[in-house]
């Protein structure tokens, strides 16, 4: 025989509640039905017995809509024939409760006892219903069943008795037996008692250990235990199976998908659980046993949270060494009836904080400084100290027993996102690693430990991009392009989830539509500033961002700092940060390595050419770079190699700018500017401290050409034509050509133009390529070359790709 509980929404409308009778009559062997109130309707009880101990004579209409709800779902799930009946075996409880409701209005008072006897009319009217609704079923009533005997403010089951009434009562066990959920009896005086939160799980659980059921449903209005809060986690699944142990510390710390106390006598009778879906019965569920099989590549099956933490802090130096302080302090809290699901203390023993709900707090501390009065008195103890407002979190997983670092890994993982562990604990069996955070920190902290530990099916990036010019917007098309090869092949999601432009900006957690993110910036209402931008970022507190520069603004790049700070990583094209002065440069590498937080600008120099991680890779690894030679400015490359007796250096300029090498302003790249900063960046890569103000500028066009507007340039800059062909014709007689080059050695640094001949790497050059000469202690006689294409959107937003995709470290 098998016990099967329906709860909650499964008995919440007419619809689902036929499908209980399809369920209920589809089992090919005996079963036991255990119901729970219709859906809401104990809180409504509730809600009525205080309207009527206020004196709010409104109780009466809360009555009636109660009185309503049971008839309507009569009315639409009992068929006409059997309706008379059911109308007759409900309509007694209903007076009966009408006249207690009275009775409470009238003495304004409700006691537990009242509220008892108040509750229990819900699952005895919604088990009637059922058992009128499900064909050859037979009603019990649990009260004459289930005994319990007080303990504070709680009702214990007296299991030997409740046993053997369950036995005597199911000697012949029907085909399909009705009991009420919830509902328990005293076993002295018989009043109606209950069992509490989650009765009617555990009413379910005491029938199936008794009567050796084969296993133990229940059928809820989820598809079972998901690995996480589905409402946070976008992409949380069900767990197809948990252990005994795993399932009950996944319920204690917030997974409501079953009571705690409801597997203990299925798990002493080795009964398992399916956690199955009454709107869904075809999913196979959740599948709760002593042991199960689980994929050792997971350490562990799922989080839960308890979102309503208030740490209380027992603290002083006169607990050091004092025997018996931790029992004072819970039996203390036992005795005022104050649940504690948390508790850490220091191995020095001065220390101890407990984690209660926030409601509890002041009465918490009220009853430990009353219990440690004379020690606080004497200074031994310190008073009490609270932090509420917090968040607790468990990740639960039998493997983690098995496998070395994960408390590193978590603590790492929640490290690096910027997430502060107030308290944490970990029991010697190692299933289950608890830890306080703050209530705001709560989503960040489930998303990054969901994706970190292989929960989730991929790795998410969320991006944040600022600049949707040649490059931005290259790059937005690329990422919309290659996204769903990342996320099959590599397991990785880049979600783009701000965008913003010089003007307007926008933002969606969820993920924003790439192919229409345009549209969507002109329509918006949010003004762009880099001060705003950081603000929102920052305020978001979305899990393993990534701030994304294609801009070459100075002002964009000042916010840098507190992004890293708040553990948001940077991956930009912009020059200015690397390039300023050197104590700027470093503190942001610094912040950097402290949070845990990339700041990666790889297409500082030469685009998407792997230079400053192979420059980073052998200082690493203990070479010492003596000596760079580059030509890094494609622009400058471009004009050169398109010089010749037809295009003649102005025109050479147009064409570059045409090609979309040069800046609108090509005096940009003329002035050396753009190389000098290149130069200063890898000679601070290399190990070097340099400043701007250290490199010597060798310019080929006047400093004059450089003053004035920009069409003072234009009308001007033809004048130097006729000199440059005539360096040209001669250097190309004697088998060279110009280049423009950037050079660190033996602690000096210049720019300048150089002429090469055949035997130079930098002599056959094409179009606008680049190319880096590294002289190091290991590549001495022949220097290490890293050649390509160095100008251009598309290279430099595969780049800066690149830089993003490499903060998930998949290859």
């Amino acid at each position: 025989m098998k016990v099967l509980k329906f709860g909650g929404t499964s008995v919440g409308s007419p619809e689902n509640i036929l499908n209980v009778k399809k369920i209920v009559e589809s089992q090919n062997e005996p079963v036991v039905v255990v119901v729970s109130a219709l859906g809401g309707v104990t809180d409504q009880l509730l809600r009525t017995a205080q309207t009527a101990a206020r004196g709010d004579a409104s109780y009466t209409d809360e009555y009636e809509g109660l009185v309503r709800r049971h008839h309507d779902m009569i009315d639409a799930v009992i068929p006409t024939p059997e309706k008379a009946a059911v109308i007759e075996r409900i309509k007694p409880l209903l007076d009966e409760l009408g006249n207690i409701l009275k009775g409470i209005y009238l003495i304004k008072d409700l006691s537990p006892k009242s509220t008892d006897i108040v509750l229990s009319y819900g699952e005895g009217m919604s088990s009637i219903i059922a058992s009128g609704l499900i064909a050859g079923s037979q009603w019990f009533d649990a009260r004459k069943l289930i005994k319990t005997w007080q303990q504070y403010t709680k009702h214990i089951v007296d299991f030997e008795l409740t046993n053997s009434l369950i036995h005597t009562a199911f000697e012949a066990v029907p085909r399909i037996s009705v009991v009420p959920g919830f509902i328990s009896s005293d076993r002295e005086s018989g009043e109606t008692t209950n069992l509490g939160r989650g009765g009617s799980d555990y009413t379910a659980a005491i029938l199936a250990a008794c009567l050796k059921a084969s296993q133990l449903e229940i059928w809820t209005d989820v598809d079972g235990f998901m690995t996480a809060d589905p409402r946070v986690i976008n992409n949380a699944y069900v767990i197809d199976k948990l252990t005994f142990i795993e399932a009950m510390e996944l319920s204690n710390f917030g997974a409501k998908v079953i009571y705690p106390p409801t597997i203990f006598p299925v798990f002493h009778a080795n009964i398992p659980i399916v956690i199955k879906n009454t709107m869904n019965p075809t999913a196979p569920g959740t599948y709760i046993a002593r042991e199960v099989e689980s994929d050792p590549g997971k350490a562990i099956k799922g989080i839960s949270s308890i979102n309503d933490t208030c740490l209380i802090t027992v603290m002083g130096l006169g607990m050091v060494g004092v025997i018996g302080v931790n029992y004072r302090i819970f039996k203390a809290l036992a005795n005022a009836g104050i649940s504690v699901f948390f508790v850490s203390q220091a191995s020095s023993e001065n220390t101890t904080s407990i984690g209660v709900k926030n409601a509890d707090s002041d009465k918490a501390i009220e009853v430990l400084e009353r219990e440690f009065a004379p020690e606080i008195k004497q200074g031994e103890i310190n008073r009490m100290k609270k932090e509420c407002g917090l968040a607790t979190v468990a990740i639960v997983g039998e493997n983690m027993k098995r496998t070395p670092g994960i408390a590193g890994k978590l603590f790492g993982t929640l490290g690096r996102n910027g997430i502060n562990v107030i308290a944490c604990a970990q029991g010697a069996s190692e299933t289950n690693i608890s830890f306080v955070i703050t209530l705001e920190s709560l989503r960040k902290a489930l998303n990054v430990i969901h994706d970190s530990f292989f929960l989730s099916d991929y790795q998410v990036l969320n991006v944040f991009l600022v600049g949707v010019g040649l490059v931005g917007s290259s790059l937005l098309e690329q990422i919309r392009k290659q996204r769903e090869k990342l996320q099959s092949n590599n397991a990785l999601k880049i979600n783009v989830v701000g965008i913003a432009n010089s003007r307007k900006f926008i933002v969606n957690r969820e993920g924003i539509d790439l192919t229409g993110y345009r549209e969507l910036l002109q329509v918006s209402d949010r003004d762009s500033s880099p001060e705003g931008l950081r603000d929102e970022i920052i305020g978001m507190n979305i899990f393993n961002s990534v701030f994304v520069d294609c801009t070459a603004s100075p002002q964009v790049a000042s916010i840098y700092k507190e992004l890293l700070e708040h553990n948001v990583s940077v991956v930009t094209a912009n020059k200015v940060a690397a390039s300023a002065e050197y104590e700027k440069y470093a503190e942001l590498k610094q912040i950097s390595r402290k949070r845990g937080a990339k700041f990666l600008f790889e297409t500082n120099v030469g685009a998407g050419l792997p230079v400053i991680n192979t420059i980073g890779d052998l200082i690493n690894s203990g070479d010492h770079i003596l000596k760079i030679e580059a030509v890094v400015s494609g622009t400058l490359n471009y004009i050169f190699n398109v010089m010749s007796e037809t295009v003649p250096m102005s025109r050479a300029i147009r064409m570059a700018m045409e090609a979309g090498y040069a800046e609108p302003d090509p005096r940009i790249d003329l002035s050396g500017m753009d190389v000098l900063r290149k130069l200063v960046i890898l000679s601070r890569e290399a190990g070097y401290r340099i400043e701007q103000a250290d490199v010597e500028r060798h310019l080929f066009v006047p400093q004059s050409y450089f003053e004035g507007t920009l069409d003072d340039f234009w009308k001007n800059i033809e004048k130097l034509d006729a000199g440059f062909e005539a360096r040209r014709k001669e250097l190309a007689a004697e088998g060279k050509r110009l280049r423009f080059v950037a050079c660190y050695a033996d602690g000096k640094a210049e720019i300048g133009l150089r002429e090469v001949d055949s035997n130079s790497p930098f002599y056959h050059l094409e179009g606008s390529n680049n190319v880096i000469l590294l002289t190091t202690e290991r590549y001495n006689e022949y220097p290490l070359q890293i050649k390509g294409y160095g100008a251009g959107a598309s290279v430099t937003a595969a780049g800066v790709f690149a830089d993003i995709i490499s903060i998930a470290n998949i290859r």
